[in-house]
């Protein structure tokens, strides 16, 4: 009985993936049960995502991590980032150490040289524009939990 409750309540916080039409609601209390279900699915670098739909313009995703990310550039998307819950330091601007090209408009790299870093915590919303180098990075034994839609400009 407990497994089907379990079962259940992860299915709760399912949501299509492919096409959104209409208007669409995520709950506060869904995102933020979304540490539960990604932290299991971490990767060695420590971060888990889930696609949670898309427009003809822009997608959504959950994202959560334990451990500081590469460094990112997108040259005609915008990201919006809503933390959920947990806390980090963002860098943005400067320069692209080591970039990497991994798509015809997009590069990683291993950190940012010369950005700006501030902190970014539960409740706070942070934009990046396109061509704007960003990173985030984790304090050891942090996490943070945060809802990203990304915008094609």
């Amino acid at each position: 009985m407990k497994l089907i409750v379990m079962a259940l309540a992860v299915a709760g916080f399912a949501f299509p993936a492919g096409e959104l039409t209409g208007v669409h609601v995520w709950k506060s209390s869904e995102l933020k049960g979304y540490a539960k279900i990604l932290k299991p699915k971490m990767s060695a670098q420590k971060v888990a995502s889930e696609q949670l739909g898309n427009t003809k313009n822009h997608s959504f995703m959950m994202a959560y991590r334990e451990a500081s990310g590469g460094a990112e550039y997108h040259a005609n998307k915008a990201d919006i980032l809503i933390v959920e819950d947990g806390e980090a330091t963002l860098v943005y601007g400067g320069d692209l150490v080591n970039g990497k090209q991994t798509s015809a408009t997009e590069m990683m790299g291993t950190s940012i040289k010369g950005g700006t870093e501030t902190k970014i915590a539960t409740g706070d919303i942070v934009h990046v524009p396109p061509k704007t180098p960003h990173q985030m990075l984790l304090a050891p034994g942090a996490h943070i939990n945060y809802f990203v839609v990304k915008v094609d400009q």
